[in-house]
């Protein structure tokens, strides 16, 4: 039933389709620069700041071995430092392709509102057919390094730079706005799978398909290594901050993702997932190791879906841990692939959407009622797995429409079909998007013609809501003169925060953006502690040119959230919404064994655990752990646990204006039978309804004591081993969800006394530490600055892992 809640071949979570302007060119390869830089010519001074591991975000995977400068990015609570008038973040995708160089409105680095964004993400860069990164070989006609625009104010070229382009502008433009950070951006709908030549003609070489997986669903670790390598030397040759991954889609769900790919991605789907999170681990590895030499931390994020559908292939999303935060496109919900006349970024469900309805998803009972087209449960489903800071909500620059409505309420949750679809589309059937004047930003299908989408930039919605036909309409292809037909009359839902314009006689429903849903949705954004919101694009903002009486290009959206966010509380740091215990043990916890794409229902993958410590863990032990409420609390188990929800922050069903809460907490029991041994493993047989991230927040409990898992990367926790000598916790932990009482250990640490006036637990060379963990040891006090077992204080050097923090 699920997978029917889209039409094969177009997926809901599309950003790229149907928005990007003709003529855009995306290239091959920028070598130069990269080459020198990976063959050593280029580099930079060290530099090592203390205790950085005090400033790594919860959650967030620490390469072994590496003094990450998180303290250069984040501060001491984990919380991205983005300046005292930017609490939040606002992240602006800026395009390379609105050049105006086809007579169109040009959108550069001078139109950017650089004091109202806090990062900026330049789309796209590609994987070129030798597994690299690249945006096209050099030339003057190269938007990212060539381009020039002469006479254009602000757009002059810094000579001491050895490109030109785009990327001179932001680089000039960020010594302006040190505060800014730059991320490339690579990949996108059309090339996710291949890229744009120089001739605009699509290359069909693989791209991440190809570089990530093999052809045998194997793990490419060769083409991610060569990837990962020329993503750093790109980054540091152009003075960006880190790497953003659009990868469109590894999902093991059929026909995902562009239809040029299917051919190549539908072969590899049984080993996407595993890819994607190889591709992810290793960017983070080697941007980790670039930056503690640097002594800047470089980012890393990810354009992620919100589709349902979508998610549900892509398992439980292992790879968040990787990422510095998650942006994800809660936007393209609704659009002219199907018949379903709904928003394009709608905030909450309304317990009416047609295109759940039609499929049931409101009356089976297994879902819950719940309706995941909607931003609010896209939230909740990267909730489960990440603090609310590392998550930013989607808001599209631009409309998606239809045309010949027919049904719903001023058309919304009517119909629109069509048994005509764009030629390489991959659909039969389809949606009658708008054309023409309501269709100004729009893609060509393969045959040259225009694609169906209803696709606009906001400033020419606002000027259609006007009754305006602006003067930049001679460039797209409409003579000056023309008239509209009938009047767009803009309409509001406010359970669903959604806008939208109504043409009576052309029967044409085009979802917008405004300033009211867009207030409401920072406020949402604030409210729930989420990090902030990403942008797809910044060239769809508008402004009013009173002298010219129509919408421009402008920043009137962009400056409404970054009023609602200079003076907001700091985003939620912390994923745990229950206090969980200061002491976790190496108990591994994987979530695999799902079946292949559309035989993933219900959804039932098995829980492995593995034993990493020298203790056997015995039957009747306590599991719980928390899922995000984007599933309903029905959870079970199919291997004798008794695995059950025993806490559920979202009870009942539906979820029409949100879903009330996070979590739903579970436990398992390990059965009487089966102790688990030092080294072996155990699978539970999990059964859920909907997609949920990766569960997270674990204890375990026996013997009188409750531990964290060392898996869940938390802050403030020290990994020691149940059996051996356990050092005396830091701090008493503060919650033991299974009610069990925490008792203090008795046995003696196997190290040297401290004496003196030491009060840490003394060093232990049995026991694991995370980074922040503090340990006494002949007499002086000792921080780890990462993960270490087994290495002595005062024998690893100045940069090593223990900092000594004075006599005791």
């Amino acid at each position: 039933m699920l997978s029917r809640t889209r039409t094969p071949g177009r997926p809901t979570g599309n950003r790229s389709a149907g928005i990007r302007v003709r003529g855009r060119v995306a290239l091959a390869s920028a070598a130069t620069a990269v080459a020198a830089l990976l063959a050593g010519t280029l580099s930079a001074t060290p530099s090592h700041a203390e205790d950085q591991s005090a400033c790594r975000p919860d959650g967030l995977y620490a390469t072994p071995g590496v003094d990450v400068p998180y303290c250069s990015v984040y501060d001491a609570a984990g919380r991205e430092k983005m300046g005292v008038d930017h609490q939040r973040r606002v992240i602006g995708y800026f395009t390379g392709w609105r050049t105006g160089k086809d007579g169109t409105p040009a959108y550069l680095a001078p139109d950017i509102p650089w004091d109202k964004v806090t990062h900026l993400n330049y789309a796209f860069a590609h994987v070129g057919a030798d597994d690299r990164i690249s945006v096209g070989a050099d030339g003057a006609n190269n938007p990212a390094t060539g381009m020039t625009w002469p006479g254009v104010p602000g757009a002059d070229m810094d000579p001491a730079l050895p490109y030109k382009g785009h990327f001179n502008l932001l680089k000039t433009y960020k010594k302006r706005h040190p505060q800014v950070k730059t991320l490339i951006s690579v990949g996108g709908w059309a090339e996710t799978g291949g890229y744009i030549d120089e001739n605009g003609k699509r290359v069909d070489s693989g791209g991440f398909y190809k570089t990530a997986t093999n052809a045998d669903g194997s793990v490419n670790q060769t083409g991610i290594d060569t990837f990962a390598d020329s993503a750093v030397a790109f980054v540091k040759t152009y003075g960006f901050n880190g790497v953003d991954i659009d990868y469109e889609y590894p999902t093991s769900m059929k026909d995902a993702g562009h239809p040029k790919d299917w051919a190549l991605a539908n072969a590899r789907r049984g080993g996407l997932n595993k890819g994607y999170a190889a591709l992810l681990k290793t960017l983070r590895e080697k941007l980790d190791r670039a930056g503690a030499t640097d002594g800047k931390h470089y980012l890393l994020s990810v354009a992620a879906p919100s589709s349902g559908y979508l998610l549900r292939g892509m398992e439980t999303y292992r790879s968040t841990q990787y990422l510095d935060y998650v942006n994800v496109m809660s936007y393209d919900l609704h659009g002219a692939w199907n018949e379903f006349v709904g928003p394009n970024a709608v905030l909450y469900d309304d317990g009416k959407d047609a295109e759940l309805a039609k499929w049931g998803v409101y009356t089976a009972g297994q879902y819950g009622g719940i309706g995941y087209l909607n931003g609010d449960w896209a939230y909740h489903y990267f909730r489960g797995a990440l603090p609310p800071g590392r998550v930013n909500l989607g808001l599209p620059y631009y409309t998606r429409g239809w045309k010949n409505v027919t049904g719903g309420t001023d058309g919304l949750w009517g119909t629109a079909k069509s048994s005509s679809c764009p030629a390489g589309s991959g659909l039969t059937t389809c949606g009658d998007g708008a054309v023409g004047i309501d269709n100004l930003w729009h893609d060509k299908d393969d045959d040259g013609k225009e694609s169906p989408a209803g696709s606009n930039p906001m400033w020419h919605a606002k000027n259609l809501e006007k009754g305006v036909v602006g003067d930049y309409a001679p460039a797209y292809g409409f003579p000056a003169g023309t008239k509209l037909t009938g009047t767009y009359a803009r309409r509001y839902d406010a359970t669903l925060t959604a806008p939208w314009l109504w043409n009576a006689e052309k029967k044409v429903f085009l979802s917008t953006e405004d300033e009211q849903s867009v207030k409401a949705k920072a406020q949402y954004v604030v409210d729930k502690g989420l990090g902030g919101t990403m942008i797809w694009e910044l060239a769809g903002d508008y402004g009013w040119n009173a002298g010219k009486g129509q919408y421009e290009p402008g920043s009137t959206l962009t400056t409404a959230l970054y009023d609602a966010f200079r003076t907001a509380p700091g985003y939620g740091a912390r994923r745990a919404t229950t206090d969980l215990p200061s002491q976790a043990i190496d108990l591994g916890v994987d979530v695999t064994g799902f079946p292949l794409g559309d035989s993933n229902y219900p959804i039932n993958p098995k829980i492995h655990l593995i034993n990493n410590t020298k203790t056997t863990i015995p039957g009747g032990a306590e599991l719980q752990f928390d899922y995000a409420t984007s599933a309903p609390g029905n959870a079970k188990d199919q291997s004798g646990w008794g695995l059950k929800v025993i806490r559920s922050d979202h009870p009942g069903t539906g979820n029409v204006g949100g879903l009330k809460g996070d979590y739903h907490r579970v436990s398992a029991k390990l059965p009487a039978s089966q102790p688990l041994a030092p080294g072996a493993s155990a699978d539970i047989d999990f059964v859920y309804y909907l997609p949920t991230s990766t569960p997270s927040n674990w204890t375990v409990s026996f013997g009188g004591r409750t531990y964290a898992l060392a898996g869940d990367l938390a802050r403030g926790t020290t990994v020691v081993d149940p059996g051996g000598p356990t050092p005396t916790p830091t701090g008493t932990p503060t919650g033991t969800p299974t009610g069990t009482p925490t008792a203090t250990p008795t046995a003696t640490p196997t190290g040297t006394p401290t004496g003196g006036t030491c009060t840490a637990p003394a060093w232990d060379r049995e026991a694991a530490y995370n980074g922040g963990a503090t340990v006494s040891w002949k007499s002086r006090s000792w921080k780890a600055k990462w993960w270490t077992r087994g290495e002595e204080p005062g024998t690893t050097g100045p940069w090593g892992v223990w900092q000594d923090q004075g006599s005791c």
